[in-house]
């Protein structure tokens, strides 16, 4: 989709857009040559256990046997998660809070599990007050602490609850608390320029808000480290990519071969700068290099999100859902047709493994690009029938738009608009329709358009992210 762009930017003749943007100064990737910035560390997260535990056959609040599973779980949870560090105390009052909190730093998020009846109102002040992302863990019957969590939120702390007897839920609350540090050491790359709502275009207020880093790219550097890539790598990218395809349509071995360099270029890009997210505004203007439709989906299948049409909005979607959940999304535009009450998405770019790296591949065509006469040589996905999925998209970086739907269409092979495409039953699409972007003060179309999709029903998820991140949920539809 180009709407804006010229026929000479479109076909990769114009001048890439300039490096000033939203009233900020971009920074450069490539700012001081052979400065690699430091890998990510582990995210803490403060567990605050409030109060000793309850006596077994009485008395509101859990007991040893309960605190024992806690810990049990939450041990476990740390290994598989990998990426996050907890540390654990018990409190009984404001001070042991905060020095908690002190041994954590500053920021730090935190699980509270509920222990004895109104400990939490007790100890909780520190929490509040340092503004920290609290979810409070409630277990049946120990305490009537929780019906305080929905009152802080309202009065604007960052709290969520979730009051359940099962223990697994331990680790979906390190995965939601965990993306607020995450986030905070997240760097992106952009081929400008960027696009999307005001606020996402700009590296500013992302930094302000989210806590994240956007570097320039300059496409001249980059076409130096695509001449570099060796012909070698280049073809055994390249046979990957057809002997595991269903067929090749279109693409010819030079576009295939030149969207396998590009691709092993893009994976070398983000290694080099231990980048965590990349959005490219020029792909549409890529052919004569090569279109970066396949090194997106290598990028996504890795866990890299990596977003079309310099959309930073769709990006910052998707890097929130990989941190949460791990999974990876498909960018896409939206068309419906209500006397089937359903909503199609439609791409060039998806990824093979949308249950996260270590999952099974989608099948998929090759096919040529649907918006340049079927030049280059991108992926057409197909993806479950029957699969339940969660639509969405995070704007002005303060508001989460979501549904969800069930796929009950994808084509053998695609006809009309962009190559991988699924069509999904959803609540009301004739309402959906009417009410789309409704809360996107814009005329831009792209911006109007895209939504991510995920494997899944993350609307609940949705709403407890929103709740530590300071966001607001509108549900379409």
């Amino acid at each position: 989709m180009c709407e804006h762009c010229t026929r000479r930017e479109f076909l990769g003749t114009g001048v890439a857009g300039g490096l000033m943007l939203a009233g900020a100064t971009w920074t450069h990737a490539w700012a001081a040559q052979g400065d690699v910035p430091q890998p990510a560390g582990k995210s803490r997260i403060c567990v605050i256990f409030t109060g000793p535990p309850a006596p077994a056959d009485r008395d509101w609040g859990a007991d040893a046997g309960q605190i024992k599973a806690a810990t049990a779980r939450l041990a476990r949870a740390e290994k598989d998660l990998g990426n996050i560090e907890l540390v654990i105390g018990e409190s009984n009052d404001a001070q042991q809070t905060a020095a908690l909190l002190d041994k954590a730093g500053p920021g730090a998020p935190v699980l509270a599990i509920n222990v004895r009846n109104f400990a939490l109102t007790r100890v909780v002040k520190p929490v509040l007050d340092g503004a920290h992302p609290m979810l409070m863990f409630s277990l049946p019957a120990s305490g009537h602490d929780w019906m305080y969590a929905p009152r802080w939120h309202r009065q604007g702390h960052r709290v969520t609850l979730l009051p359940t007897s099962d223990f697994d839920e331990l680790e979906r609350a390190l995965r939601l608390l965990r993306v607020v540090p995450m986030m905070k050491q997240t760097r992106i790359l952009l081929f400008p320029p960027a696009r999307g709502t005001a606020p996402a275009q700009s590296p500013d207020e992302i930094k302000k808000r989210l806590g994240a880093d956007v570097l320039a790219v300059e496409e001249k550097l980059f076409d130096e480290m695509v001449a570099a890539v060796d012909e070698k790598a280049a073809r055994a990218e390249a046979d990957r990519w057809t002997q595991n395809a269903k067929r090749i349509i279109e693409p010819n071995e030079e576009d295939i071969w030149k969207a396998a360099r590009i691709s092993i270029a893009l994976q070398r890009l983000m290694e080099r700068e231990r980048a965590q997210g990349l959005a490219v505004g020029t792909c549409m203007g890529w052919l004569s290099r090569g279109f970066p439709c396949l090194g997106f989906t290598r990028l996504r299948d890795k866990g890299i999100p990596a977003a079309c049409e310099g959309d930073m909005d769709s990006l910052l979607t998707m890097l929130l859902f990989q941190y949460a959940f791990d999974r990876a999304g498909f960018q896409g535009n939206a068309t419906f047709d209500t006397s089937r009450n359903v909503l199609w998405t439609a791409h060039c770019t998806a990824p093979l493994k949308m249950e996260g790296p270590d999952s099974a591949d989608a099948p998929y065509l090759l096919r040529g690009h649907s918006e340049v006469g079927g030049s280059g040589c991108v992926p057409e996905v197909q993806y479950r029938l029957g699969q339940t999925v969660t639509r969405t998209k995070l704007v002005n970086l303060d508001t989460i738009l979501a549904s969800t739907g069930k796929i009950v269409e994808v084509p053998e092979k695609a006809v009309h608009g962009c190559r991988t495409q699924i069509v999904t039953e959803v609540r009301d699409a004739a309402k959906m329709a009417a009410n789309w972007s409704r809360v996107l003060d814009t005329e831009d179309a792209m911006t109007l358009l895209h939504r991510v999709v995920f494997y899944g029903d993350h609307m609940d998820s949705v709403y407890h992210l929103a709740r530590l991140m300071g966001m607001n949920v509108v549900e379409e539809g």
